[in-house]
């Protein structure tokens, strides 16, 4: 029905503890999103914003010229060659093509720079692959990239209105912040219809399984739905967050101060966050001893 190392994965989305990731996987068949909710309904885990399996090896690199900015990921199978100088200039090879050339998607990357994949894979030694991108085009604005951790996280960002000084600080505030706060989206209008309803009828859940508000009037739980949705806003929207550099202002409020300042209308167009190896997955042997030896119990 499921491993440990289907165990390990729920625990590294959810941050509960190994038995209760059991649990929630046995009473879902297995099935990893219903195991989440069900953590999540029994106030145990908290939204997971992204799938977040155990990393592979990489690093996310970016670079701006211009107007015109690229992010992407490059894998490998062991951080000592992900550190390695030879490494680095085949990714931001990679980065200066993206810049340089329209390119479609994924596949026409690797595709295009096939041959230097092969020629890096056989001189590191380790296998290497062109993951994703993303390429941005100010054509009103400025593009900002941000990397974190020396390449465990990038990010890239559009500020659309101005290219001044004070656009391109604002910005890279901007990119500092999607960083670290990891929003989903721009603003609350953005949330899927259904992401919503999903997020309810979970905050519903967690309400009944909680003796102390399970018999509350319907009209006051509506009501705290609503105040848990709002929150939802604050954590995943990026102009509802609060600014990491001073929580007590939120990103629409100083973007709008910039603005003002500036004499102009600044809006946050577009933003991308990769994070090296999300949604992959490597062997942690040791730990999926410790998970199996529980699972016995």
């Amino acid at each position: 029905m499921f491993s440990g190392s289907d165990v390990i994965a729920l625990r590294q989305k959810t941050g509960a503890g190994v038995l209760d990731c059991k649990k929630a996987l046995t009473e879902s068949n297995g099935d990893m999103d219903k195991a989440i909710d069900f953590l999540r309904e029994k106030g145990i885990a908290s939204a997971a914003k992204k799938a977040s399996r155990i990393a592979a090896e990489g690093i996310v690199a970016a670079k701006v010229a211009g107007k015109v900015g690229a992010l992407v990921e490059v894998n490998c199978e062991t951080d000592f060659v992900a550190n390695g100088e030879g490494f680095r200039a085949f990714v931001d090879s990679v980065a200066d093509y993206v810049i340089a050339n329209d390119v479609k998607d994924n596949e026409a990357l690797a595709t295009a720079k096939n041959d230097e994949t092969v020629a890096a894979t056989a001189k590191i030694g380790e296998k290497i692959a062109i993951r994703r991108f993303a390429k941005y085009e100010a054509s009103n604005g400025i593009v900002e990239t941000y990397i974190h951790m020396g390449g465990k996280v990038g990010v890239m960002v559009e500020i659309e209105g101005c290219d001044c000084d004070a656009t391109k600080e604002l910005a890279h505030d901007i990119a500092l912040q999607i960083a670290a706060s990891k929003p989903l989206y721009i603003n609350p209008e953005e949330v899927p219809a259904e992401v919503l309803e999903h997020e309810k009828d979970i905050l519903i859940a967690q309400i009944k399984n909680d003796p102390k508000l399970a018999n509350k009037p319907q009209q006051i739980i509506e009501k705290m739905v609503e105040g848990k949705v709002g929150k939802y806003y604050d954590e995943n929207c990026l102009m509802k967050q609060a600014f990491v550099k001073d929580p007590s202002i939120t990103i629409d409020k100083v973007i709008k101060a910039v603005a003002d300042k500036a004499g102009k209308v600044l809006t946050v167009k577009r933003f991308t966050r990769f994070e090296m190896g999300e949604g992959l997955e490597k062997k942690v042997n040791d730990f999926a001893a410790e998970v199996e030896a529980q699972m016995r119990k």
